[in-house]
């Protein structure tokens, strides 16, 4: 098992017309089923967009991120490109290729992220059961239907009162909430938080709609530097339309701080 860090390393390339061009190579452990982690896929960008905007603007505050192909695992491409250079952000475009075929696109606002406790909050973070009291999310799927890989890069502890122990019970329809780890043992980062906001499994499990649910559209905030330890992910869902569902993430650090929020457009199975 690679590192976080090594999973989403990219290599300059050089730059062409402005464009500041890396090499990557997407890691197949970072997936659900054959299909690689959105949160993870926009990490690499985020990366990428640390590089070129350097220490003046070291990480990200704001991602919105389209998924228009699925890329396989294995060499891809990143492209950046600065919209803007301010005092307190930069601004730039990014794109994730593979073939020459775009896959992910995605605005990114660097700047920088401090520990300090918020002026205000309005959230508080859920009261979960210890870990130890959780069920823990396995690489096999319920039902059995595919693996998840991820789940040996994340541990995931799941909140009993969101399934109940078999992935049966429906005691808070639209809302999970885990405990999550990074199982290399390093502690959680504003890059790494973005995997933390696409949580696995989505909302629709919990509604009785199984199956991939593949993000469409995610945009996401990055609030705080997290502390290290454990995060709690809260993922809510309002309503599933046709073959779309929205998902609303919070996630808080150790401290109980809010450090990433996200909303999402994903795909999903209906029956029948």
């Amino acid at each position: 098992m690679g590192s976080f860090t090594e999973a989403t390393a990219v290599v300059p390339r050089g730059s062409k017309s402005g464009t500041a061009v890396f090499d990557t190579e997407l890691d197949p452990q970072w997936a659900i089923g054959t299909k690689l982690h959105g949160g993870y896929l926009l990490a690499i960008l985020a990366r990428a967009a640390a590089e070129v905007t350097g220490p003046a603007h070291p990480q990200p505050t704001a991602v919105s991120g389209l998924f228009s192909t699925a890329p396989d695992s294995g060499p891809a491409v990143a492209e950046v490109e600065v919209l803007r250079a301010g005092r307190g952000v930069t601004q730039v475009r990014a794109r994730l290729s593979q073939h020459d075929r775009p896959c992910v696109e995605a605005l990114i606002t660097q700047g920088t992220l401090s520990a300090d406790a918020p002026a205000w909050s309005a959230l508080t973070a859920p009261e979960l059961p210890p870990e130890q009291d959780c069920v823990p999310a396995t690489v096999e799927a319920p039902g059995g239907e595919f693996k998840v890989p991820l789940m040996e890069v994340v541990t995931q502890h799941l909140d009993p009162g969101s399934f109940g122990a078999d992935f049966g019970t429906r005691s808070a329809p639209g809302c999970i909430q885990t405990w999550q780890r990074l199982a290399d043992g390093t502690d959680w980062d504003p890059l790494s938080l973005l995997v933390a906001l696409d949580p696995v499994p989505p909302v629709s499990y919990q509604l009785g709609l199984p199956g991939w649910a593949p993000t469409v559209q995610l945009s996401a905030y990055l609030r705080a530097l997290p502390a290290p330890g454990p995060v709690r992910v809260r993922m809510t869902a309002t309503e599933v339309t046709g073959d779309r569902m929205d998902e609303v993430a919070h996630v808080w650090d150790a401290t109980g701080r809010l450090v990433a929020q996200a909303t999402q457009l994903a795909g999903v199975r209906l029956p029948g």
